[in-house]
């Protein structure tokens, strides 16, 4: 008896001991379990404070995955004046520089083509630690910076933003660059003439995906939009219809050689050299006066300094009444406004560009000085030039006439009307005065062509036997003679190349820097 109560009684302890570390196993998961959630609150706390998760003091970054749609406004870096001095404000920017002195760190941050000046002091609102953080960040990182707006009492020369600084309070990291960079973008926007020019571009478009980032790449290409957005708001004004045209068709645009061949199916195509079939057949369709934006492809081994195998054509094409010079007025005004609208609306982006590349500003006169061609081969016939009467203008010809008109006429636009009719294509109008000459007309910016236009020839008969003296393959041409068979009215346009206007009317040197992604007969990426 005494042997089975001892038994039993080992057994209750045992029981008892299990007991206990059950109970303190469960204790220890329980606090396990809250600490866990008392972290996971945290997390979510932060997760709604800022779209992005990072731990201020380390360098461990979790991507923004649209967690939550935060009302937090961010403020642009273009809009942080005077006006906003004592706010407090959110700002999104790249990190442009950096620079640690002492207890502080001074950031030059970036947007687009603007910048401000920031600064983090250690003190009530920044730790050593932040401090330190903030003069680790990679340059090109894209930061959120939550900062008081300061007036300063000296301008800030290197900023665009001149007036204000930043004094930050709290910093996230929204994406972290590599601390290696494969152009560094001071080289990118050094002022022209430091350097050779010509390696410049190259590594330029080498590395184009960052320089696309400078602020005188972001001024050029909006400068560009605006000269699209011009181009179609005072073509609509004047009544024009936008058209949209193939870019694969079935032959030759301009009849040459000079075209892409493609694969199509189980035959050949081509990419269009030009929309002007299809702008001429809108017009027999009486919708008189039509234009187009959009690709173009010569297949030319150019490497020269304007020459592209891909550019974007701003094409015109439009009916008159009696006389052609209706049709290259009303261009001209076109291109008038264009210049009025860029002077007016983007003076910020001009003067970005001309901090890199300096250039007089454009000039040009209302109306529009016109001069016909024997006036402008007499003009350089006296400045010592050999050249025949209806010979074609070589390019420094061109360049050379271009100085001449601005010293006698103080502009850099101009027309060349009455071009020689040997030097222009099978299409275009012959001169009913003159069978030596046509009703065709070049236009152009400082001394460079940016539109080459005429009167077509509308009269099916007539564009045979003019065909047929270029030595043409009618057959080849039967579609474009046959689309004026049926009633055509008089009419005349052209085409302007957007990549060169924008180079000449910012004073640029080469059409590279001028398309976002160029492709010239060496490149063919990015």
């Amino acid at each position: 008896c005494c042997v089975v109560s001892s038994c039993f009684r080992a057994g209750e302890e045992e029981q008892q001991a299990q007991s206990k570390k059950a109970l303190k196993k469960q204790q220890k998961e329980a606090e396990k379990a809250a600490k866990k959630a008392e972290k996971q609150a945290k997390l979510v706390s932060v997760r709604q404070e800022t779209p992005v998760v990072f731990d201020v003091f380390s360098l461990r970054l979790c991507l923004s995955l649209s967690w939550i749609e935060a009302d937090r406004p961010l403020v642009r870096v273009q809009d942080l004046t005077p006006e906003k001095a004592e706010q407090q404000i959110w700002v999104r920017a790249r990190i442009h520089t950096s620079r640690a002195k002492g207890k502080q760190c001074f950031l030059v941050l970036r947007h687009q083509q603007f910048t401000v000046q920031a600064l983090l002091a250690v003190g009530d609102r920044a730790s050593k630690q932040m401090v330190k953080f903030a003069a680790n960040l990679t340059k090109e990182s894209i930061i959120d910076v939550e900062a008081v707006v300061k007036k300063v009492e000296q301008k800030i020369e290197s900023c665009s933003q001149q007036d204000v600084e930043l004094h930050v309070e709290r910093i996230f990291v929204i994406s972290q660059s590599e601390a290696r960079l494969p152009l560094q973008l001071e080289d990118a926007v050094r002022p022209e003439g430091e350097g050779d020019e010509v390696r410049k571009v190259d590594l330029i478009i080498i590395n184009l995906h960052r320089n696309l980032n400078t602020t005188t790449s972001q001024a050029i290409f909006r400068l560009q939009s605006g000269i699209c957005q011009l181009f179609r708001d005072t073509l609509i004004n004047k009544g024009f219809v936008e058209i949209q045209t193939p870019k694969i068709i079935s032959a030759a645009s301009e009849g040459g050689a000079n075209v892409f061949t493609v694969s199509y199916f189980k035959t050949s195509a081509y990419l269009a050299q030009s929309p002007q079939l299809y702008k001429q057949m809108c017009i027999c369709a009486d919708f008189d006066k039509v234009f187009c934006v959009g690709p173009v492809f010569r297949a030319e081994d150019s490497n020269t300094h304007r020459h592209l195998t891909e550019f974007v054509g701003l094409d015109i094409e439009m009916a008159f009444n009696y006389h052609y010079h209706e049709v290259m007025d009303s261009i001209t005004d076109t291109m008038v406004q264009i210049f009025k609208g860029l002077c007016d609306r983007f003076q910020t982006e001009i003067q970005t560009v001309n901090k890199q590349y300096p250039s007089e500003p454009f000039k040009f006169l209302e109306p529009t000085l016109r001069l016909e061609y024997k006036e402008a081969v007499a003009m350089l016939k006296a400045a010592g030039v050999e050249m025949g009467d209806e010979e074609d203008l070589s390019t420094p010809n061109e360049k050379l006439l271009g100085r001449l008109v601005k010293e006698k006429y103080d502009t850099d636009f101009y027309v060349l009307d009455k071009y020689p009719l040997a030097v222009r294509p099978f299409y275009t109008m012959p001169d009913p005065n003159n069978p030596k000459y046509s009703n065709s007309y070049d236009m152009f910016m400082r001394g460079e062509e940016i539109l080459s236009g005429a009167q077509r020839i509308h009269d099916a008969q007539l564009l045979t036997e003019r065909a047929m003296h270029h030595s043409i393959d009618l057959e080849k041409i039967k579609a474009y003679i046959d689309s004026f068979r049926y009633g055509a009215p008089p009419h005349a346009g052209g085409g302007i190349g957007l990549e060169r206007v924008t180079m000449l009317y910012l004073g640029l040197h080469n059409v590279r820097q001028t398309s976002m992604f160029p492709r010239d007969p060496k490149r063919l990426t990015p």
